[in-house]
């Protein structure tokens, strides 16, 4: 892996919700993946409230118990996004990630502080995957499922995004994704022609609520409201994908519903945003509709009003 010091070289807010960083740096020339960045995560290692960074030079594949030992006032506060796109080679290469912000507030946390301040020359600590070695972080496994879906709000739209420009030419499908406002609909997505891609301005509805609505219709034809969730029905680090489980469940893969079999043969889910939407979907997915559980992923990235460690 990598994870050494890097230099902003541009920050731009590029709709109201997002601001696209550039980071450039030596250790970058062997920054990525060997095929395909999909939904790649990587973490940023922010500075602390004095604007200084811990240092990483002696920590090795142990880091993050190392980095949990400096005291928490000096070590700043990591945070995980996606690999929007990896531009240039050699030591021009660039790390290209794009940040959801909101304007500074009350839930306002050290990674949407940092993007709305962030200029040229700003330092940060990038941890990222290494050119030939094991680093993890994609998700996105739809084995030879025939039919594709990819579900999510602003935080993972990165990732879908990710996903689409690399799907093969073939692929059919759909992708829904909620937005904050009609201003943040990325135009630009490159998706295969076979893969319809449906945009969800959220304004002042509930959140989470049109993007149920449009996923169970395209599913089974009836749009269906979001379930009613109690708080102790929701877990703020759901993770679950066909070969693991974040409540500890043990998983035993299975061999994905053959394409021919109905009414969800074939089908592979992506689902990724505010865990309160996506424990929503689960159940209905799952619980209610009955799609096997290695046909879906679902990643809870966040869960609103709950500070996020990393």
């Amino acid at each position: 892996m990598i994870l050494d010091e890097v230099e902003v070289v541009s920050a731009e807010r590029v709709s109201p919700s997002y601001v696209r960083v550039e980071l450039a740096g030596p250790a970058l020339a062997e920054c990525g993946v060997d095929g395909p960045l999909h939904d790649q995560r990587m973490k940023l290692v922010l500075p602390n409230r004095a604007g200084r960074l811990p240092s990483f030079a002696d920590m090795d594949e142990s880091w993050w118990d190392t980095w949990m030992q400096i005291p928490e006032d000096e070590r700043g506060s990591i945070r995980t996004y996606t690999i929007r796109d990896l531009v240039g080679s050699g030591r021009e290469r660039r790390l290209v990630v794009d940040i959801v912000v909101h304007e500074s507030g009350e839930h306002s946390g050290p990674g949407n502080d940092w993007a709305l301040q962030a200029r040229p020359g700003d330092r940060v600590i990038v941890l990222a995957p290494r050119l030939g070695h094991a680093f993890g972080g994609i998700e996105w496994s739809p084995g030879d499922a025939s039919r594709l879906l990819l579900v999510g709000d602003e935080t993972a739209t990165p990732a879908i995004r990710g996903i689409l420009r690399d799907l093969p030419a073939s692929a059919q499908g759909a992708a829904f994704i909620e937005v904050p406002t009609a201003e943040d609909i990325q135009r630009d997505v490159v998706a295969p022609d076979g893969v319809e891609i449906t945009w969800l301005p959220r304004g002042s509805a509930p959140r989470g609520g049109s993007l149920h609505a449009a996923v169970i219709a395209w599913l089974t034809g009836s749009a269906a409201p979001a379930p009613q969730l109690a708080d102790d029905e929701i877990d703020p680090d759901l993770w679950e994908t066909p070969v693991y489980s974040s409540s500890g469940e043990e998983v035993a893969p299975g061999t994905r519903v053959p394409a021919g079999n109905a009414p969800y043969g074939g089908l592979y889910a992506w689902i990724a945003g505010e865990s309160k939407v996506v424990t929503g979907l689960r159940r209905r997915l799952v619980t209610d509709l009955g799609v096997d559980r290695a046909q879906v992923a679902f990643m809870g990235y966040w869960r609103d009003g709950v500070a996020m460690r990393s």
